[in-house]
């Protein structure tokens, strides 16, 4: 019997993306690139810093943004059906100032995900990666320790992690990755994803 652990992106898998909520709720439409649309992380998030100080929002406004987002809807009871087959991690490059609200609406499954550098008035600074292509290497030390990981995510970054696990699935991704990438099964809805996963934990 092989010990199975599935491994899932936490923004548009199972909530909503969290910078395309907030650039809605500040009226900045820049903040809604995400990592579908720019792979370089390090990138990304150093032109959303630049944004953010130059509008002079900090974390408190992002928090009381992520205080209103829901999962997606059907997340949590997949999620909890998903739990009581097998062990689940999330692996995320939000950050844990952003994702502990949203951790609490999902039932508090284990997330592994970044920090964010925070200054005493509230500026977010800057941020700590917890490691180097932090999906792919987190699978990669699961496996290291005995597990055989499933993996499923949306974006760019998700990619490792899915082609280095036994199982590897796209899930709500964008036309542009599914076609990048035809040997990749892709699902749409909770429920294929759960018959797909339950067919690789046999």
């Amino acid at each position: 019997m092989s010990m199975n652990i599935v491994c899932l992106d936490l923004e548009g898998v199972l909530v909503p993306e969290i910078w395309i909520a907030f650039a809605e709720a500040s009226g900045i439409p820049e903040l809604k690139r995400t990592t579908r649309d720019e792979p370089d992380y390090d990138k990304l998030m150093k032109w959303r810093l630049g944004i953010l100080k130059e509008h002079g929002l900090g974390l408190k406004e992002i928090q009381e943004t992520i205080a209103t987002i829901d999962p997606i809807p059907g997340a949590k009871e997949f999620l909890d059906e998903l739990r009581s087959l097998t062990q689940v991690i999330i692996i995320s490059d939000t950050f844990t100032q952003f994702a502990g609200p949203l951790m609490k609406k999902l039932g508090w499954p284990t997330i592994f995900c970044n920090s964010l550098e925070v200054a005493p008035d509230g500026e977010i600074t800057g941020f700590k990666m917890r490691i180097e292509n932090s999906k792919l290497t987190t699978v990669k030390a699961l496996q290291s320790i005995g597990y055989e990981t499933i993996a499923s995510g949306d974006s760019h970054n998700d990619l490792g992690m899915i082609r280095a696990s036994k199982a590897g699935f796209l899930f709500k991704s964008t036309e542009q990755i599914k076609k990048d990438n035809p040997d990749l099964p892709a699902y749409e809805t909770y429920e294929e994803l759960m018959a797909a996963i339950k067919e690789a934990l046999n």
